[in-house]
């Protein structure tokens, strides 16, 4: 499981519905969320989740696309599975993981030292744990 060091920067609510957005090293991180912790609110700071399966790569991306959180990072090891590939990454100082297809990773060509981008949809992010 990835983890991620956040202050709460901001949060809107519509009825239960919430998007609570995340300063992660000056960087915003946004997540979507039905209910709130009573301890959840602007300037705490939480360890921020998401599964190795629901981080996306993409190389030499230019464009735009929905996902809420890009972070960019650099190939540190590659994995490669008769299936499966395990994608490392230094993304604003901190280690995430990837697991994608060995097709898509030998498509991508990735190698370590690469410069990628990590997407991880608002949906997918989530608080794991509220650290003060």
């Amino acid at each position: 499981m990835n983890k991620l060091i956040a202050s709460i920067s901001d949060i809107q609510s519509v009825e239960n519905l919430n998007i609570v957005n995340f300063n992660f090293n000056n960087q915003t991180l946004s997540m979507v969320s039905l209910d709130l912790d009573n301890e959840i609110k602007i300037g705490t700071i939480v360890e921020l989740s998401a599964k190795s399966t629901h981080i996306a790569i993409a190389k030499e991306f230019s464009g735009e696309l929905s996902y809420s959180n890009q972070i960019k990072a650099s190939i540190v090891e590659v994995n490669n599975g008769q299936l499966l590939s395990s994608i490392k990454a230094i993304g604003e100082d901190t280690l995430l993981e990837s697991v994608i297809t060995s097709a898509s990773s030998s498509k991508m060509n990735l190698k370590n030292g690469d410069k990628i981008t990590l997407l991880i949809k608002s949906t997918e992010l989530f608080i794991s744990k509220v650290i003060k």
